[in-house]
C-alpha cells in the first residue's frame, strides 16, 4: 500500500511539473505576443555594416523609409562600416533581441563565414532571418581612357598586362572584392588589388583615374555609367539589362560562366521573439510592394524579390546553402582575413 501511495504521489508530483511547464511556456508565449502587439514603440536601428553611399546603404534607406510608414515608428539607417561588413554584423549578434535593432546585409553575410578565420559570430545561428530584400547585378567598369574598348579587349589587356592592372574594391569581404577575385579565377590571372574603405572612396578612385578597374553592384554604378563618368565593359548576368540594354554580358566578352548577383537580406539577432520577426518581416514585404521603392530600384537596376522569397524560412535554407556555395571558392582561391 505504501509503495502505491509513493508511486501516486511520484505521478502527481510528475503531473504538477509538467502543468507548470505548459502554463510556464504558455506564459513565455503570451509575453512573446503581447510584445509584438505592442511593438514597436520607439525608433528602430538599420545597421548597415558599410560606409553611407554605397550600395546596400542605398538598398537599406529605401527600404527603410517604406518599412517606417507600415511599422508607425521611424527606422533609423546606421552605418557601421569596417571589417568588410562584420563590425557591423558582430554589433547586431550582440544586440538586444527585442527588434528595435536589425541588419541589412549583403552576399557577405554568406561569404564571411569561410573568408574570416577568426569571425566573432556565427552567420547560420546567432541571427533570426528577416526575408530576403533584392538580388543585385554588377558591373565591370574601368576609367574613363583605359586603353581597352569593349569586354573583349579588356581581357586581352588584363592576361598581358597583369598586375600593373590596378583592381580597386570597397573592402576585404565586399561584394566588389569577391567580384575582383572571381574575375581572376575566370580569367587565370592576378591583378594588383587595392582594398578602400567603401565603395564610395573606390568609386571617387576610379572617377579620377587612380585605379583602373572595378566591379560593383548597379544600385551604386547605373548614376555614374549613365553620366558617363566611367566606362562600362560589361554586366555580370546571362542576359542584358533593360537598365542598361547597351552593356553587353561579360560571357558576350568573352568570360565564361562569368555570373555574379549581390543578394540583400534582412536579420534579427537571434532570440528575437517570432512574433516581431513577424511583424518586421511584414514591414518588409510591404515595402518590396511599394511602388516607389519597385521604382527606384528599377532606376538602380534590380528589381525586389518575389514575396514568396521574401520569407524568414525561404531567407535561412538560402543563407545556408549560399554558405555552402561560396566555401570552396573561397578556400580555392585562398584568400582569408583575421
Amino acid at each position: 500500500m505504501k509503495s502505491w501511495n509513493i508511486a501516486s504521489a511520484g505521478r502527481a508530483a510528475l503531473a504538477v511539473a509538467a502543468l507548470a511547464l505548459g502554463a510556464g511556456a504558455l506564459t513565455a508565449v503570451s509575453a512573446d505576443r503581447a510584445q509584438a502587439q505592442d511593438y514597436p514603440t520607439r525608433p528602430i536601428t538599420m545597421v548597415v555594416p558599410f560606409t553611407a553611399g554605397g550600395p546596400t546603404d542605398t538598398v537599406a534607406r529605401l527600404i527603410a523609409e517604406s518599412m517606417s510608414r507600415s511599422l508607425g515608428q521611424q527606422v533609423i539607417v546606421e552605418n557601421v562600416g569596417g571589417a568588410g561588413g562584420t563590425r557591423g554584423a558582430g554589433q547586431v549578434a550582440k544586440a538586444a533581441p527585442d527588434g528595435y535593432t536589425i541588419l541589412v546585409h549583403h552576399i557577405g553575410q554568406a561569404t564571411a563565414a569561410t573568408l574570416y578565420r577568426k569571425l566573432p559570430y556565427n552567420v547560420l545561428t546567432d541571427f533570426e532571418a528577416v526575408g530576403l530584400i533584392t538580388d543585385v547585378p554588377m558591373t565591370v567598369l574601368g576609367k574613363n581612357g583605359l586603353a581597352p574598348k569593349d569586354a573583349t579587349e579588356l581581357v586581352a589587356f588584363i592576361k598581358e598586362n597583369k598586375d600593373k592592372v590596378i583592381y580597386g574594391n570597397a573592402g576585404v569581404g565586399s561584394a566588389s572584392h569577391l567580384c575582383g577575385m572571381l574575375l581572376m579565377s575566370a580569367l587565370g590571372t592576378q591583378m594588383t588589388t587595392v582594398p578602400y574603405q567603401g565603395t564610395g572612396p573606390a568609386m571617387n578612385d576610379l572617377v579620377g583615374g587612380q585605379i583602373d578597374l572595378l566591379c560593383d553592384q548597379t544600385t551604386n554604378t547605373t548614376g555614374q555609367i549613365k553620366a558617363g563618368k566611367v566606362k562600362a565593359y560589361g554586366v555580370t548576368t546571362k542576359t542584358r539589362l533593360k537598365s542598361l540594354p547597351d552593356i553587353p554580358t561579360m560571357e558576350e566578352g568573352g568570360v565564361k560562366g562569368f555570373e555574379i548577383a549581390v543578394w540583400h537580406g534582412a536579420y534579427a539577432p537571434k532570440g528575437t521573439p517570432p512574433a516581431v520577426v513577424a511583424k518586421l518581416n511584414a514591414a518588409l514585404k510591404t515595402a518590396l510592394q511599394d511602388p516607389k521603392v519597385i521604382a527606384r530600384f528599377a532606376d538602380l537596376g534590380t528589381e525586389p524579390v518575389s514575396q514568396d522569397r521574401a520569407t524568414p524560412e525561404v531567407h535561412k535554407a538560402f543563407l545556408a546553402a549560399e554558405v555552402a556555395k561560396w566555401k570552396p571558392i573561397i578556400e580555392q582561391a585562398g584568400v582569408f582575413a583575421d
